[in-house]
């Protein structure tokens, strides 16, 4: 001893950092906590062991530069197996949300380290007696072919005693990763707590279900390989997976009974005192609420910030039922404002120092809290007046039973959640037909998915739903200004479907903002893009979308520094972008009205696409439009842009806007009140996109293609201003060069190619006509070299014609000259090879053209085949051709025999 006085860890604070140094001292990488939303692991809600991030390590599929760690790391058990839900208020050491203290070794160290690392930490680092403390070992399981652990035995005898040494069972001291895989026994140290913190049985012992022999810390001996059939096998380099709950340690460590009266809980609780004026330890159901508020103000703070947004499926339902679980206790205990935000606030101010994460989105936990528990408010003033109806209406009819269709009916048209109706059920005495309930569900499922079917809509994503839930609609100044000042409200990861607390330079994600002057891509119409900007940071807009109502979503690349929820920013349009867009925009409108006007009023929009650089109008239609329709149509729509019409653009209620001739736009919902945008005397839409303030902005209008895109759509594209001076010039230029080329001004260029292709026409009959006498001579060549294979002649050549049209016309005339007989040619065009085979029509029963076609092909490196009296197949090297020519016999005589 050198004097010095050991300052013990005493605060949860103090813990959580004297335990990392402590291991950090001894050779392990502190790694910070891993999100509770765990990656690329669907068997988990949530993270709710340390050992979890670290799971692809244990099984060998990941390497980390270091082979000991330390973690203290964010848990919730609050469903799927591991559900502490229920018990959270009622016990001491029950939580959703925790924090598990852990060391590892992957292949280091084993048994004896981990032993004396922890027995060293507990006696030595925070000075808890050892005549305290007990451990436990695995007794065996015959089962397993395992027997005691007595190596842990005889290394825990160095500080314990034989008699705190006790051997539990498979059930309580062996864990396993699944059914197959890295296995090991567990060795607790146990904390006695004393008589007076127990059941006070004579029988209490560790193992007892009191509170009296407190487990502190597991040691995970992960030695076995447990194979399908159940097999235990030594692993090469056995590991050490070390747990211990922050709370409980704390717990001792400060001298209270419950982990509630600790530091890390007590001020959340004090919190809930200040809003509700009632004293911690007063009243015994009191005490529950205040607990289970403390609680999963924690977790709720926890899974916001790690992305998880209240929703009525997966993380987003137990969050749900997290938060008004502590929403109702908060009711009972007299809390009619909302006072959720207040309380997940506290938690962020005791615990973003460990976690600072949390300090980045307090106002955002702060804006889902609040949002879910105004929606709760309302559910709980409606549903609550039904349930005590109804459980009136049960207990008069002497039924202790509340009927499935009556639960089904309080969940799907009030919203009421069924866990809640469950508790005040269980408080009544009563029960609930669950399978009724179930029933119920899976009918109004099928109709759900008959519905959704027969609409044609689109699911929309579960995380962006949710997302508008939590942080209400947006301000829409897009029709107002290019530039705005706005409050970033949530952030997404480049997935679009984490939310993220902050965007670091370099990434690419998600920004919603509070009010936006991006249009968001709607109606056919590009979202816009510019940019975001705030103190230090600049961000580039490359792209703005609405993927569901009341959530604009700009996708951003972080340019310099970083982005993060809560931040006050500068938002800016590309104002020459929105422009010209803007341009294609109105041009669509008075597109439509010409084609109504020249084709007829069953023309209606089936899609469009509004861009910068062009326009793209889909249309019902069901035949192409000829040249005089194209230029009636383009010549309408640039009279209207020359007459510079100004736009009259208003609000008005959708039956009025229907009632004055409004068309709809395609793919568009829309509410009780619309906008329409009116070209005088021309064109009236309803539409929410952007326009030019007069028709003369658009400058020009010019159609450049028309063609079908399914049957009786068709669809035009169209340049419009700047774009279609572009192309104009682009179709000149074009013009003058191949008038140049043939020695013709561009406007003769129509009768002198006229001319020249008259010339051509007739060499290309001379052509023909000299090719006849070719093939003539060829012909007879080829009909003297046949070969006669059993009695069948067979001819089989290399000709010089460049493609299979010409192949076939020759091979038609062999065939008509010979009368009976085989006919093989091949050529080829660089390392092309083609191959034509033919049979006459008395050989056919005997022998098949698509064969032949097929085996020489294979010789020849390709393949292919066809009908038994005429075929094609194709090669890849012309140099095996001769070797396959020869071959042709072989694979005659082959098909004769087998016939």
């Amino acid at each position: 001893m050198d004097g010095r006085m050991v300052m013990r860890p005493k605060t949860g604070n103090e813990l959580r950092q004297a335990f990392v140094d402590y291991f950090a001292e001894r050779g392990h990488t502190p790694v910070v906590s891993s999100p509770l939303v765990p990656k690329a692991d669907p068997t988990l809600l949530f993270t709710n062991a340390g050992m979890v991030q670290f799971k692809d390590v244990f099984t060998g599929k990941e390497q980390r530069p270091y082979s000991r760690a330390v973690t203290v790391q964010k848990c919730v058990r609050a469903g799927g197996k591991h559900n502490d839900l229920e018990n959270v208020g009622r016990t001491a050491r029950h939580h959703t949300f925790f924090e598990m203290l852990g060391n590892f070794s992957f292949g280091d160290y084993f048994k004896e380290q981990a032993i004396d690392y922890g027995w060293e930490f507990l006696t030595g680092t925070l000075g808890l007696p050892a005549d305290r403390l007990w451990v436990t070992i695995h007794e065996g399981d015959a089962a397993m072919r395992l027997g005691p652990d007595e190596e842990a035995r005889t290394l825990w005898r160095r500080y314990v005693p034989p008699e705190r040494i006790v051997a539990c069972s498979t059930q309580d001291n062996f864990w396993a990763m699944g059914d197959t895989g890295p296995c090991g026994p567990c060795s607790e140290i146990v904390f006695d707590q004393g008589p007076g913190m127990g059941c006070g049985r004579p029988t209490c012992a560790v193992g007892c279900d009191c509170d009296r022999y407190l487990e502190l810390w597991n040691l995970v001996f992960m030695q076995f390989e447990r194979s399908t059939d159940g097999r235990l096998s030594p692993l090469p380099r056995p590991s050490i997976d070390t747990g211990a709950g922050l709370e409980r340690i704390a717990a001792i460590l400060q001298g209270v009974p419950s982990n509630f009266d600790t530091d890390l809980l007590r001020p959340i609780i004090a919190t809930v005192e200040e809003l509700t004026g009632q004293r911690y330890g007063a009243d015994r159901e009191a005490d529950v609420s205040l607990r289970v508020i403390a609680d999963h103000a924690r977790a709720t703070a926890f899974l916001v910030t790690d992305g998880v947004l209240p929703s009525n499926e997966g993380r987003g339902y137990v969050l749900r039922r997290i938060l008004r679980r502590g929403l109702r206790h908060g009711r009972l205990l007299g809390l009619e404002e909302p006072f959720m935000a207040t309380v997940t606030g506290r938690v962020v101010e005791l615990m973003q120092g460990a976690y600072p994460e949390l300090a980045d989105s307090r106002d955002y936990v702060g804006r889902v809290t609040q949002n879910e528990e105004e929606r709760f408010g309302h559910t709980l003033r409606v549903g609550l007046k039904l349930v005590e109806s109804l459980v009136g209406e049960v207990t008069a009819a002497g039924s202790a039973v509340i009927p499935g269709a009556e639960i089904f009916r309080l969940y799907d048209t009030y919203g009421f959640p069924v866990d809640l109706l469950r508790d005040i059920a269980a408080e009544q005495g009563l029960q609930l037909d669950e399978s009724g309930f179930e029933r119920e569900m899976a009918e109004q499922r099928a109709k759900a998915r008959e519905s959704w079917v027969g609409s044609g809509e689109v699911e929309v994503p579960a995380s962006l739903s949710e997302l508008v839930s939590a942080t209400g609609p947006v301000e829409p100044v897009w029709h107002q200004t290019f530039q705005a000042e706005a409050v970033v409200q949530a952030l997404l990861a480049a997935d679009g479907q984490r939310v993220v607390p902050a965007l670091e330079e370099g990434e690419t994600g998600d920004v919603l903002l509070n009010r936006t002057p991006f249009y968001p891509e709607a109606g056919g119409q590009v979202g816009d893009v510019g940019a975001i900007a705030g103190d230090g940071t600049s961000a580039e807009v490359v792209d703005t979308r609405r993927p569901v109502p009341s959530l604009v979503l700009h996708r951003v690349r972080v340019k310099r520094g970083r982005l993060t929820t809560g931040q006050t920013v500068h938002a800016m349009v590309d104002a020459a972008r929105r422009k010209v867009t803007a341009k294609n925009h109105t041009a669509t409108h008075l597109l439509q009205a010409a084609l109504r006007q020249v084709l007829g009023d069953h023309v209606k929009q089936a899609g469009s696409l509004v861009a910068p650089d062009r326009l793209r109008f889909d249309f019902i239609h069901w035949s192409p439009l000829s040249d005089r329709e194209m230029d009636r149509i383009e010549e309408m729509v640039n009279e209207q842009v020359w007459e510079n019409r100004a736009l009259q653009i208003e609000s008005m209620d959708l039956d009025r806007a229907l009632a004055l001739g409004a068309m709809a736009l395609f793919g568009e919902k829309y509410g009780e009140r619309v906008r329409v945008v009116t070209v005088p005397d021309f064109s009236i839409e309803l539409c929410g996109g952007t326009h030019v303030t007069a028709t003369g902005e658009i400058g020009l209008f010019k159609i450049t293609s028309q063609g079908g895109v399914a049957s009786g759509v068709r669809r035009l594209e169209a340049f419009t201003g700047p774009g279609a001076l572009r192309h104009v010039k682009q179709e000149e230029q074009v013009l003058a060069e191949a008038a140049e080329r043939i020695k013709a001004r561009p406007l003769e260029l129509s009768e002198k190619v006229e001319k020249l292709t008259g010339a051509a026409r007739e060499l290309e009959r001379e052509v023909q006509r000299l090719q006849g006498r070719l093939a003539a001579g060829t012909l007879e060549a080829l009909l003297q070299h046949a070969q006669v294979v059993d009695g069948i002649r067979v001819v089989g050549s290399v000709v010089d014609l460049r493609d299979s049209k010409g192949m076939r016309e020759l091979g038609d005339r062999l065939r008509d000259q010979m009368g009976s007989g085989v006919v093989v040619l091949a050529s080829h065009m660089g390392e092309r090879v083609t191959w034509v085979t033919m049979v006459t029509k008395d050989l056919v029963p005997r022998l098949h053209a698509g064969h032949l076609a097929r085996d020489l092909a294979r010789l020849t490196g390709g393949g292919g085949g066809g009908r038994p009296d005429v075929a094609e197949a194709g090669g890849k090297d012309p140099s095996r051709i001769p070797d396959a020519l020869s071959k042709l016999p072989e694979l005659v005589r082959a098909q004769l025999q087998k016939s």
